[in-house]
């Protein structure tokens, strides 16, 4: 399976997202995903399935250096000591050692960057978290961000999919060095409606998910889709091998819409680039 690899991070650019997934399957389905090749699990403490995917991890036979585990936190525990005690109770919860990627799930508007971070910073150094990043962060925010934080950005970690305009993101991370990780990359399910991905899909005898995630790797970005259908797992992860053309992958950039965005929630996003 490709991996991306962003200064010292090597994350595995396929992975699987745990939001909304059943309570009482959850472990199950991470251990299968890891029996079936995946090597990178997303969480966070907000999808209440951390010790579920703890375990799944723990009773899959794949050594545990080889699994790149990211969860979040959320903004009401950024202030210093909350968000300390936070990391701990999600290393506790986990039961896996450390956290490969510790994210700030959303901006906070109370709590600066200037506490949190250096927080962040040495829960890296003390070797309980080995790369920090954030998730729905603007270009501002992120140049922000950079000038705080001694470690590199891993990721920042976004909604993306084939219609949403993400033109100024993309670009501003790329300036800054920070690969974008895509969340809800199937549009919660709406690509598998849209007529122009359905095309691409039959001539690559794939599905339209799979083209969806095909096209956020061919730009380089790391996809999370989530299912909580075992059977489907295999067919998430063949996404990797399918090569769109140039021409493909200028069809789907051009079904970004100004209304594309799904999750924007009141009180928590931030002004958006695009």
């Amino acid at each position: 399976m490709p991996v991306t690899t962003i200064g010292p991070a090597a994350i595995p650019s396929l992975g699987l997202g745990t939001f909304q997934m059943d309570s009482g399957k959850t472990a199950e389905l991470v251990r299968a995903a890891l029996a079936e090749g995946y090597r990178h699990i997303d969480t966070a403490q907000a999808y209440g399935n951390e010790a579920e995917v703890g375990q799944g991890i723990r009773d899959a036979d794949v050594p545990r250096d080889q699994v790149f585990l990211t969860t979040k936190i959320l903004p009401e525990n950024h202030a210093a000591d909350a968000f300390r005690a936070a990391a701990e109770e999600s290393l506790e919860r986990l039961g896996t050692g450390h956290i490969d990627l510790l994210l700030l799930h959303w901006p906070s508007r109370e709590v600066p960057l200037s506490e949190t971070l250096p927080v962040l910073d040495a829960l890296i150094d003390e070797g309980k978290v080995r790369f920090g990043g954030v998730s729905n962060f603007t270009v501002a925010l992120l140049e922000e961000a950079s000038g705080i934080l001694s470690h590199p950005i891993a990721a920042n970690q976004v909604e993306m999919h084939p219609f949403i305009p993400q033109q100024t993101l993309l670009a501003g991370m790329e300036r800054l060095g920070i690969p974008v990780e895509a969340y809800s990359p199937l549009a919660r399910g709406q690509v598998m409606d849209d007529a122009t991905l359905a095309e691409i899909a039959e001539a690559h005898d794939a599905s339209a998910a799979q083209v969806s995630v095909a096209w956020i790797l061919a730009k380089g970005g790391i996809a999370i889709p989530k299912t909580s259908t075992p059977g489907r797992l295999a067919d998430n992860l063949a996404s990797a091998e399918l090569s769109l053309t140039e021409d493909e992958i200028a069809r789907i950039d051009a079904l970004a819409r100004p209304d594309g965005r799904i999750i924007s929630p009141d009180g928590m996003a931030p002004d958006w680039d695009d």
